[in-house]
């Protein structure tokens, strides 16, 4: 049985990391030493659940985290610097702290070593969020025992909901766009002039013209979309902005 660990002080080792493509020693001290940390530590670099959910999420509320207290996120997985290094780059996870256990060490002295030789993993990480003070176990969660890869507990909403269940989460703002258009420069600048977070897909790139009819059911740009709901181009942006809080 996998045990829960809080109230200790997190296990001491050296990882070893890359930076700027030299080697470098980081130890469980810098790391934690004098902060308040998150820890996520999941299977395995590049994996679905991994990639598409685990980090996105906690990437996503990291300005959230920050403003509650936390000094900084760190996503842990049993795979080599490298890996982890291009795995970082693929998710453009820049307010995250990739740390390899390349050696499995610290997961190991976790208790959370587990076998997946099934999968042709060997020896992986079993799934796990923590919150740690100055090198102390304050909280932990631990996915469920049992087969496959249960993802129910260790996501960046429960992280949070426990360090502060009132912490407002930030709308979710996607703006479709298409190079040269200056009404979707002014949508960009009306979010950003505010400190709006926003996905900007762009015509011809990442979307054809056809795909934003279908999705939208509109033939201009821009569009933009706050938590699923179609606010329209630049005007009603700024109509939106006007009335709401974001």
């Amino acid at each position: 049985m996998l045990k829960n660990r809080e109230g200790e002080k997190v296990p001491n080792v050296t990882f070893k990391t890359r930076n700027g493509g030299q080697w470098v020693n980081v130890t469980s001290d810098d790391l934690f030493a004098g902060k308040t940390v998150v820890v996520f530590s999941l299977p395995g670099a590049f994996t679905p659940t991994c990639s598409s959910t685990h980090v996105p999420g906690y990437n996503e509320l990291a300005k959230i985290f920050k403003d509650n207290g936390v000094d900084d996120i760190i996503c842990l997985s049993v795979n080599d610097p490298f890996v982890m290094e291009e795995w970082k780059k693929t998710q453009a996870a820049d307010r995250v702290t990739f740390i390899p256990d390349g050696n499995g060490e610290f997961t190991e002295k976790m208790g959370m070593l587990v076998d997946k030789e099934d999968l042709g993993f060997g020896k992986r990480s079993w799934r796990y969020s923590m919150l740690v003070k100055d090198g102390v176990i304050d909280k932990m969660f631990i996915e469920p025992e049992k087969p496959g890869d249960p993802f129910e507990v260790s996501d960046a909403e429960t992280m949070l909901s426990y360090i502060n269940p009132t912490a407002a989460k930030p709308k979710l703002v996607s703006l479709f766009t298409k190079p040269g258009c200056p009404y979707c420069a002014r949508a960009k600048t009306a979010l950003q002039e505010r400190s709006i977070e926003f996905e900007e897909i762009v015509l011809g790139k990442e979307i054809s013209t056809r795909s934003l009819r279908a999705v939208t059911g509109a033939t201009t740009v821009p569009q933009v979309f706050i938590d699923g709901k179609q606010i329209g181009g630049s005007e009603a942006l700024d109509e939106y902005l006007k009335s709401h809080s974001l």
